[in-house]
């Protein structure tokens, strides 16, 4: 059993919801996206997500824009991230890891050597913004044969031939995208998102996350009544960029420790 159904399992007898953050690897500094990837589990993090820097991250706001920038800068490579995440599971064997980001870095590396050494760092999953499951069969392939979860998006815009694709090829969980548009974006409806989810469901058994547009606990916590997962990653990006240096590991745990309870509220 993979290490993300075993924790959407254990979280399904517990009757709680999943809380999934995102860092992008080396933002603020290679050397403390380790150090935040641990704060983030004694947080109440569940799973996970890891971006891989990119130069033209087109599915992302400002935001995580400026994260990737930094981190490129930093001279993070998806080399560097495999050794990040070994690193992380030298203290954490439990914890799911889902690396996030889009298929150039990819194919540079070729599919088959980076799901091996994925599967060797401890990778659990794997989402590319920009790999659409129609075209995707040989390239995740590759993942399933390493152990590793294909994972994907889905937006209000999405059809039902594509969701029907998503619903064979998908492991672990789905990412829901609650906005159109780019991360960071908008204002969340919260009602949209409970007309849609329902429909998904007859088409997907995974768990389903809901993500884009999630900025405090609050809001958190209503999506949580409305799906198995919450994903929050600009508005810690967002954290970890107006933080002095010092205080960025002790103010992310902070605040993603806060929508952790807002979620465990009964």
């Amino acid at each position: 059993m993979s290490r993300i159904k075993a924790v959407f399992d254990k979280l399904k007898g517990q009757q709680r919801k999943a809380l999934i953050p995102f860092i992008t690897a080396g933002d603020p500094s290679p050397e403390l996206t380790v150090p935040l990837l641990h704060a983030l589990v004694e947080a109440g993090a569940d799973v996970l997500e890891l971006g891989v820097p990119f130069s033209d991250p087109m599915a992302d706001g400002p935001t995580i824009q400026r994260a990737s920038e930094r981190a490129l800068k930093n001279g993070v490579t998806l080399r560097a991230v495999l050794t990040m995440v070994a690193e992380f599971r030298k203290r954490d064997a439990d914890t799911p890891v889902v690396l996030m980001g889009y298929g150039n870095p990819i194919e540079a590396m070729g599919w088959e050597l980076f799901a091996q050494r994925a599967a060797e760092a401890g990778v659990d999953g794997v989402l590319t913004v920009d790999f659409p499951p129609e075209e995707s069969h040989e390239a995740f392939g590759h993942l399933e044969k390493h152990g590793l979860d294909p994972i994907f998006l889905l937006a209000p815009t999405t059809v039902d031939e594509r969701i029907a694709e998503v619903a064979k090829l998908a492991r672990g969980y789905v990412y829901y995208v609650s906005l159109k548009g780019v991360t960071g974006a908008g204002n969340l409806d919260l009602s949209a998102v409970g007309q849609k989810l329902p429909a998904l469901k007859k088409h997907i058994a995974l768990p389903i996350g809901v993500g884009f547009g999630i900025r405090d606990a609050e809001t958190a916590r209503r999506v949580a009544d409305l799906a198995d997962a919450v994903v929050i990653g600009s508005r810690i990006v967002q954290e970890i960029e107006q933080s002095p240096r010092e205080r960025v590991v002790d103010n992310v745990k902070q605040f993603v420790a806060g929508v952790r309870a807002a979620l465990d509220k009964k």
